[in-house]
């Protein structure tokens, strides 16, 4: 299943090179179930391949002089924070087996199970938001430092747990609240996303022990080769329906890994 996982790979990429997000939130139901990796070293391994990949999208953001760096301080800054604290600190207190009202989950299932509402809140995100994304650029809009602090502190959260970049609550944010031209935040996301990457594998530093490197490279390969041709159909097709085609794409996933975990056994 190594060359069927490249190739959805391939459209991970693709998905974070046009839109800046929606494509890391793939990576680990791709993984699970694709490729056979047990969740908890899929979320490590996405942290790799998304870091890598975002960061050459976020360096040709950089030259380009798309991405907003003063942005990149202010919000990544609480998010890298987070999820090297939940890497490090929090997930390693998650035993085997999770008792809850009289139930025994076991921790990959609940695992999958958080990643798959986080896949439905991504999705209505998308499917719900993108009319905004037309605003102009609006340079000295002034967010409250709590707002930011508590989005960042978020996004970081969701990259710890679930080990995905959170671009999808990136997005939205440059855009609503500090009104960055769709471009723009794209290429910032694509930074913030890469500092939280390697902030993670930081915090699983212990793992890199246990990695599949034939499977992680290509695999990461994949989604560089994803990321150009994104680029290339950037400027080609509409980002709003793109990301709300996108989005009830994920919606359908978020719903079969609810479904799998729990009706399917």
């Amino acid at each position: 299943m190594l060359i069927v996982g490249c190739i959805l790979a391939v459209i991970v990429g693709v998905t974070l090179g046009m839109l800046g997000s929606g494509g890391t939130i793939l990576t680990v139901p791709i993984l699970v179930y694709v490729m056979a990796v047990h969740p908890v070293i899929a979320t490590t391994y996405s942290l790799f391949a998304i870091g890598i990949t975002s960061f050459v999208g976020g360096l040709r953001g950089i030259i380009r002089k798309e991405a907003d760096l003063g942005k990149i301080l202010t919000f990544g800054l609480p998010s890298l924070i987070v999820v090297f604290f939940t890497r490090s600190f929090i997930l390693p207190l998650v035993p085997d087996v999770i008792h809850i009202a009289g139930y025994a989950i076991e921790q990959r299932t609940a695992l999958m199970l958080l990643f798959s509402m986080v896949m439905i809140a991504s999705s209505l995100s998308m499917i719900f938001a993108m009319k905004k994304h037309t605003i102009p650029e609006a340079p000295r809009v002034h967010v409250p430092i709590s707002l930011v602090l508590a989005q960042g502190a978020l996004v970081g959260l969701v990259t710890g747990l679930v080990g995905a970049g959170g671009g999808f609550l990136i997005i939205p944010a440059l855009v609503n609240f500090y009104h960055l031209p769709m471009r723009r935040a794209v290429a910032t996301s694509l930074i913030i996303i890469t500092v939280n990457s390697f902030f993670g594998l930081v915090g699983d530093s212990e793992k890199f022990a246990e990695f599949d490197w034939n499977l992680l490279l290509s695999y990461t390969g994949s989604t560089l080769i994803g990321i150009f041709i994104g680029f290339y159909f950037a400027d080609r097709v509409s980002n709003t329906f793109l990301k709300v085609a996108f989005g009830f794409l994920i919606l359908m996933i978020g719903i079969y890994i609810i479904l799998k975990e729990t009706v399917l056994l």
